[in-house]
């Protein structure tokens, strides 16, 4: 116990040199990206776009890096359309590609519904780990236009800021939950919908001991 606790303060005191800021999409091509190209994700007008407003989405899909990442602080523009009553998506990172399967499995900046600005655990723990204030996000989320997530993930601790305000603060208690993971756009099932994301980058970071300069 004594050992886990004296850990945590470390990587919690922790400061993070950040490397150059990188494009993860060019604006034109799927290039590093892996997925369900053929009926869900394509490029449109500069964007990466996941879904349709012809049909219901049969089920969640996942467009990923094929590069994976642990400290980092990544920033996405992303707008979400359709039947608002239903459509969700969002940013997966530190996450898997389940074997034989569609679904991931890891962290997610969560959009759409009353999860705008939360942690999700997909199908993992399935459950939002931390949920921003209502009355909080109605002031921030531009329905129907483009919004920006922040993520910044540091040792155990997962900061999201949407639209510039910080909306979760969650430090990961359990040591057995992995801190590198790929990064993936979510277009979730069951409705008529499109999700759309562009200029995401990403600056990895390098943990730097507190006492070195």
């Amino acid at each position: 116990m004594r050992a886990s606790a004296s850990m945590l303060f470390v990587l919690l005191s922790a400061t993070f040199a950040a490397a150059e800021p990188v494009k993860l999409f060019d604006g034109k091509t799927l290039d590093g990206w892996e997925g369900d190209t053929a009926k869900t994700w394509r490029v449109e007008d500069g964007a990466i776009v996941g879904g349709t407003l012809d049909a219901v989405v049969p089920r969640n899909e996942f467009l990923s890096t094929k590069k994976s990442y642990g400290d980092f602080e990544l920033k996405a523009e992303f707008k979400l359309i359709g039947d608002k009553a239903k459509m969700n998506a969002g940013i997966q990172f530190r996450t898997k590609r389940i074997p034989n399967h569609h679904e991931v499995s890891g962290y997610q900046a969560d959009v759409g519904q009353d999860y705008w600005g939360a942690l999700y655990d997909e199908s993992r723990r399935n459950k939002v780990l931390v949920k921003p204030d209502a009355k909080v996000l109605e002031k921030l989320i531009k329905h129907e236009d483009w919004n920006e997530y922040t993520i910044r993930c540091e040792g155990p601790r997962i900061r999201l800021w949407l639209n510039g305000t910080l909306t979760v603060d969650y430090t990961e208690a359990d040591d057995k939950i992995e801190r590198t993971g790929i990064i993936a756009l979510q277009i979730h099932g069951g409705a008529k919908a499109k999700a759309m994301y562009k200029n995401i980058r990403i600056e990895e970071l390098v943990a730097k001991s507190a006492d070195k300069p």
